[in-house]
């Protein structure tokens, strides 16, 4: 077998509205997540998530309530199907909360971020792991 997996470290986060809906995001036109991404050498994570946040969603007054925890999945594969298992990420989720509601990706990777009522999130997402992490914390938010 011989694979080489690169293991990487990413931090998100579930960000919940006034109105109590959860941000959601949109990866190139395919797939559905969570903010999240790549924890940056010597970054702090929870730092690191609300740079994600605001370069998925333009979001920049987000408060940090607490973490989570933290779960590991492969990446999405091309074209969001299934799972490329050249890459096992370790992901960090905190919660946060705003009062903005006004969307608007930097990020040209993630075209779109919505809000969503947390119930009708897990339905949304992509991965499997991320659906079940989600459903893991939803009663806490």
């Amino acid at each position: 077998m011989g694979r080489n997996v690169k293991h990487t470290y990413s931090a998100g986060g579930v960000v919940v509205n006034s109105r109590g809906e959860v941000l959601v995001v949109n990866q190139r036109g395919n797939s559905w997540s969570l903010p999240k991404g790549h924890v940056e050498k010597g970054e702090d994570p929870a730092e690191a998530a609300k740079r994600e946040i605001y370069e998925e969603s333009g979001l920049k007054k987000v408060k940090l309530i607490r973490r989570f925890g933290n779960y590991r999945r492969y990446k999405i594969g091309k074209h969001g199907k299934g799972e490329d298992r050249s890459e096992l990420k370790t992901i960090v989720v905190f919660l946060f909360k705003t009062n903005e509601l006004k969307l608007k990706p930097l990020d040209p990777h993630n075209p779109e971020a919505r809000w969503v009522k947390k119930e009708k999130v897990a339905g949304l997402l992509t991965h499997p792991r991320d659906k079940e992490f989600f459903l893991s914390i939803v009663d806490q938010l």
